[in-house]
């Protein structure tokens, strides 16, 4: 998929159609989740820190926060189009995957050129969204492929050019070739693939590994025997955040805990199985990990037996130290389920009466203050219906109405207190 993260906040958003969109984090350690191709044009990059893509791009950057849910309701509509021409797809990610059509076994490149073309075209049905795709005799070369296919394109590599396009491509194109393999190697003067496939077996071996080494030097020769499978069950699921402040009290930390705990719940739901070890993970401010965990008798999607057996895990940062990353895991997943005999127990915490006060007491004195109006947040007004948060400040705050299907939509403003103006789903942005 073509910058997809981006690209589902300009189809949903329509007044956001080219123009330079940033999705990531906007406090001072935010990086970019992805970007649209206009903020690309500035040289802004995903995984790149937010406050250097900002200033890369300008005044005209659009920052937005990630809308994780919306992004895989969309996911899903693309891989169910395409699985009905490719039943067995290997899904890397959201956004990215690798088919393997027996259809197309000794088709010329113009026939999967047509393929390619058919599925783009499902894609583009279905979703609205623009789909790049690569094709060759291995998953290395096919996703070389989709890279040089990008943006909104086909590109087929048959087996007669694959040797002479690889040969001149950058060693990093490589799948499996990181910054510190291709730093390793450009100080040796293998700066190419065909360098490095030039470069002997042996010698490969000893500057990237005697397992990687050798199985990358196979890969860019274009021996690529893996088969697509559809991917195993995930181990674990997991949310974390990392704070634009470092978080310097037990009150802080555990309404963190809490708001992890929470998304990693409903992470665990979609999952449809249940978990037996909850794990709490601790970034602190010198980077250094702190790694609790504790394993329950039986597997539970209990919300209140795993936020309160995460929160058993909390260590004060008083003592510590300043935490800037929460994390809370869900492992040791079955789908059994068993009920606990003693649940009342199950959701305690270790937290002594009057020693903090509790996430709940938190998180209504913060209601208490009014509603926390931030650029992305997906709204809904009786009259107007459904927009989205385009600035907030000195009381007021504008509302961008619009969806997936009504166009750009019209700005207006409302009093921050406003009671019609009430936090919405994000998916009802896809209408």
């Amino acid at each position: 998929m073509d910058a997809f993260f981006a690209s589902v906040e300009q189809l949903t958003r329509p007044t956001l159609r080219g123009r330079p969109v940033l999705v990531g984090g906007a406090g001072g350690r935010g990086v970019v989740a992805g970007c649209s191709y206009e903020a690309r044009v500035f040289g802004a990059r995903s995984a790149m820190p937010m406050h250097q893509a900002r200033r890369l791009v300008g005044a005209g950057a659009v920052v937005l926060p990630p809308r994780g849910a919306l992004y895989q309701a969309l996911s899903r509509q693309v891989f169910d189009g395409l699985r009905v021409r490719m039943p067995v797809i290997e899904q890397l990610s959201m956004d990215e995957g690798f088919g393997e059509p027996a259809e197309l076994a000794g088709a010329t490149a113009a026939e999967v050129a047509e393929f390619c073309e058919m599925l783009r075209t499902i894609v583009m049905n279905e979703t609205g969204l623009v789909a790049s795709l690569g094709a060759g005799t291995g998953k290395q070369i096919a996703k070389i492929a989709s890279g040089l296919a990008k943006p909104d394109g086909v590109r087929v590599v048959s087996p007669a050019e694959q040797t002479a396009l690889m040969a001149a491509l950058p060693v990093r194109k490589l799948w499996g070739i990181g910054p510190v393999a291709d730093d390793k190697l450009r100080r040796l003067g293998i700066d190419t693939i065909g360098k490095f496939v030039a470069t002997p077996e042996s010698e490969v071996a000893s500057i990237l590994g005697a397992t990687v080494g050798p199985a990358l030097h196979k890969l860019a020769r274009g021996i690529d025997d893996r088969v697509v499978a559809e991917r195993a069950e995930a181990k674990q699921v997991s949310a974390e955040t990392t704070f634009a402040h470092d978080l310097v009290t037990l009150a802080q930390l555990r309404a963190a805990v809490e708001a992890s705990a929470d998304a990693a719940h409903r992470r665990l739901l979609k999952d449809g199985r249940a978990a037996r070890t909850v794990v709490l993970k601790l970034r602190k401010s010198d980077m250094s990990i702190v790694t609790r965990s504790v394993t329950l008798p039986y597997a539970t999607v209990d919300k209140q037996t795993i936020v309160a057996t995460a929160q058993r895990q909390v260590l004060d940062p008083v003592e510590l130290g300043p935490v800037r990353l929460v994390g809370v895991g869900l492992a040791g997943l079955s789908s059994v389920q068993q009920g606990s005999l003693f649940p009342e127990l199950d959701h305690e915490t270790d937290v002594a009466v009057g020693d903090e006060p509790a996430v709940g007491d938190i998180v209504a004195s913060v209601r208490e203050q009014g509603p926390n109006w931030q650029p992305g947040i997906d709204v809904r007004h009786p009259e107007y219906g459904h927009g989205w948060i385009q600035g907030a400040g000195h009381s007021v705050v504008t509302v961008r109405f619009e969806t997936r299907s009504s166009g750009p939509g019209r700005a207006r403003t409302f009093a921050e207190r406003d009671n019609l103006l009430v936090v919405a789903d994000a998916l009802d942005s896809m209408k």
